[in-house]
C-alpha cells in the first residue's frame, strides 16, 4: 500500500519468510500444541536443541535456548552478575543500549570499553580492553559482533585472541545476533568452547533469518560447573513452543534463500557507499550487519525526518555522545534502498 510505514529503523525484515518456512506452517500438526514436547523423555530440551547440535558439532548439552537472544542475554546477565562475584559488567562504548538496562534490572554496574573510530569503521582495542580487564576484574565482558549501530565485527581469530585473554573468573558472552551476514563458517565457535569453559555465545532467527515475530533464539556455552549451573538455571523444564522450534529448523535449512536476500543488501551497502558517500559532508561506515550507519551534517537533521515522514519511511536518528550526528539505517528490500537513498540525496542537494 502507497501509505503503508516502512520500518528500516529496528533491524527488522522486510522481505518474505522462505518457502521452507510457510510450508512448515502450513503443515504443521496442530494438535502437537496440546501436548508438552515427549524429547524432554529423552534428557533433551527441543528438537531445535538436537537439531543445532548436530550442525554446530558440540553436545546437545551446550546447546541453550530462549525468547530471542534478548532473552538469552537476559538470562546470562542476570544470572552471572548475582551469583556471588563481581557485579561489574564491561561493554562497548557504542552498543544496544538494551545491554545496560539488563544490568540495572539486578543493580549491576555498567562500564564501557572503547570503541574506536578508524577509516570508515570502528575497531575494539583489544590491547586497552586486556588492560581494563585485569584492572576491574569484571564478572562479564559483552563483545557484539556485530555491533550495533557500528556494524563492525570481530574475525575468528580476533575473538579467539579476546577470550584468550580474559581470566576465568570473567565470562565472556558474545552477542552474534548479526553474525550469519559475516560468514556462513561457524567452526570458530566449537572450538572456542571447548577450549574456553567461560563462553556463552548468543545468537537468533530476527535477523539473517528473518523472523523477529518468532521469538526464538539460540546459544552455545563452554563447559564447567558454573556453566552447567547457568544451563539448568536457563532451560525450560516444560519445553519450549513446538511451532517455532519447527519453524525455527525450517529457517536454519533454508541458507540458500537468506543468503540470495543478503545479496540484496550488499547491494544496498555499495549504493550507500558509492552514492551517499560521495556527498560532501557525509560518512558511510563499513557494515557487516543488515544495517548502514550514515554521519550527516547535523543541520540537515530535521530536513531529513520530514521528508522521511513524507514517505512514510522511519530510519534511526543516532542520539547517543559521539555518534549523535549519525543515522543507522536496516537494510532492506531494493525498491526501500533506492528511496532512502535518494532522499538523502535530495536532502543534501537542496542544502536546507
Amino acid at each position: 500500500m502507497q501509505n503503508e510505514m516502512n520500518y528500516l529503523d529496528r533491524n527488522e525484515f522486510n522481505f518474505e519468510p522462505s518457502p521452507e518456512v510457510i510450508e512448515a506452517i502450513r503443515n504443521f500438526d496442530l494438535g502437537k500444541l496440546c501436548f508438552y514436547t515427549r524429547i524432554y523423555d529423552q534428557g533433551k530440551k527441543s528438537i531445535l536443541s538436537v537439531y543445532l547440535s548436530e550442525q554446530y558439532g558440540l553436545p546437545e548439552e551446550q546447546v541453550i535456548l530462549g525468547y530471542g537472544a534478548e532473552d538469552l542475554l537476559k538470562q546470562a546477565v542476570h544470572y552471572f552478575l548475582t551469583d556471588g562475584g563481581s557485579k561489574t559488567m564491561l561493554i562497548p562504548k557504542f552498543s544496544w543500549w538494551y545491554y545496560k538496562s539488563i544490568a540495572d534490572e539486578v543493580c549491576g554496574t555498567t562500564l564501557q570499553y572503547p570503541v574506536h573510530e578508524d577509516g570508515d569503521t570502528f575497531t575494539y582495542d583489544l590491547d586497552g580492553l586486556r588492560a581494563m580487564v585485569d584492572d576491574i576484574k569484571p564478572r562479564i565482558l559483552l563483545v557484539a559482533s556485530p555491533n550495533n549501530p557500528t556494524g563492525n565485527a570481530l574475525t575468528p581469530s580476533e575473538l579467539e585472541e579476546l577470550v584468550a585473554m580474559v581470566p576465568l573468573e570473567t565470562v565472556v558472552v558474545v552477542d552474534e545476533a548479526y553474525a550469519s551476514f559475516v560468514s556462513s563458517d561457524t567452526s570458530y565457535i566449537r572450538r572456542i568452547v571447548e577450549s574456553h569453559p567461560n563462553v556463552v555465545f548468543c545468537r537468533t532467527l530476527s535477523k539473517f533469518y528473518g523472523l523477529p515475530g518468532l521469538r526464538m533464539g539460540f546459544g552455545f556455552i563452554g563447559r564447567s560447573a558454573g556453566m552447567d549451573r547457568f544451563a539448568r538455571y536457563a532451560n525450560k523444564y516444560l519445553g519450549y513452543d513446538r511451532l517455532s522450534e519447527e519453524v525455527a529448523i525450517a529457517a536454519l535449512r533454508s541458507e540458500d534463500y537468506y543468503r540470495r536476500v543478503a545479496a540484496v543488501m550488499d547491494e544496498a551497502r555499495r549504493m550507500y557507499t558509492a552514492e551517499i558517500g560521495a556527498l560532501e559532508g557525509f560518512k558511510v561506515y563499513r557494515s557487516s550487519a543488515n544495517f548502514i550507519l550514515i554521519k550527516y551534517p547535523l543541520r540537515l537533521k530535521e530536513a531529513l525526518q520530514r521528508e522521511f515522514a513524507g514517505q512514510h519511511y522511519k530510519v534511526k536518528f543516532m542520539n547517543e555522545p559521539g555518534i549523535d550526528s549519525h543515522m543507522r539505517i536496516t537494510l532492506g528490500r531494493s525498491e526501500q534502498n533506492r528511496l532512502v537513498c535518494d532522499v538523502i540525496k535530495r536532502i543534501a542537494e537542496e542544502g536546507v
